[in-house]
């Protein structure tokens, strides 16, 4: 995605692209993420895209950032609990295969799938959800706020409050589902649930924060910034795989 500042905004294309052919001799560069903007797209279609896209790959496909918005949905984690959906109402719940507890998307919310294949980058998960949160916080750093992650509730936090929840799911040594970043999101759904699993847990938006920017700006912006720090992660063909 990014070889300058602009990239990642050359490299989007339309859900509907499919991922070009590449040389598949041990030690081959394998090019840099695609970007591929969504638009405003329906949670269950976008989940089982993931599912067929990281099922289909092989080693010479390139790895993608998908950058979405959902209508109101809550996803529930493959082993989270139903206690944590307090009064989900009108809101669907659907649960998903990626980790983590109860979240939910909507409008004004970005979300940022990342379908990269870990074993090629020599790359174990916990650092991949580290970078997902690195590029949260580098990327609010940029725009005046000083954020945070956490080892024991992975995600990104403003003080106390939520502003960004990550979920993965490694299937054949890929990972999709990632990051949501609450934008200009409306926060009342979140009352109806025990975000990510913990009771009172506050959340905030960047709208609140002073950030000027929007869900497209947003989404460029930390793909630019994810695509830079797995730099340090390139992947080739032929790698082997991460160390336990």
């Amino acid at each position: 995605m990014e070889h300058s500042t602009a990239s990642a905004e050359s490299s989007a294309e339309s859900q509907s692209g499919s991922p070009g052919p590449a040389d598949t001799s041990p030690g081959t560069p394998v090019a840099e993420p695609r970007v591929r903007a969504l638009g405003r797209s329906d949670y269950l279609a976008t989940w089982q895209a993931m599912r067929a896209f990281t099922a289909a790959r092989d080693a010479a496909v390139a790895d993608e950032f998908w950058l979405t918005e959902h209508p109101p949905v809550y996803t529930l984690g493959q082993a989270g609990r139903i206690a944590h959906v307090c009064a989900p109402g009108d809101i669907p719940v659907v649960r998903c295969d990626r980790g983590g507890q109860v979240t939910y998307h909507g409008p004004g919310q970005l979300v940022l799938y990342v379908l990269v294949d870990l074993r090629r980058r020599a790359l174990g998960v916990r650092p991949m959800v580290r970078l997902l949160e690195r590029c949260v916080i580098d990327w609010l750093d940029s725009r005046g706020v000083r954020a945070r992650g956490c080892e024991d509730a992975p995600g990104v936090y403003v003080g106390e409050a939520k502003v960004a929840a990550l979920g993965l799911k490694v299937s054949r040594g890929a990972t999709y589902h990632g990051l949501a970043l609450n934008v200009d999101v409306d926060l009342a759904p979140f009352d109806r649930i025990d975000p990510c699993g913990y009771p009172g847990q506050s959340v905030t938006r960047t709208r609140d924060l002073g950030v000027v920017a929007g869900v497209d700006e947003a989404g460029r912006e930390l793909a630019t910034g994810l695509a830079r720090l797995l730099r340090a992660h390139p992947p080739t063909v032929g790698s082997p795989p991460p160390k336990a």
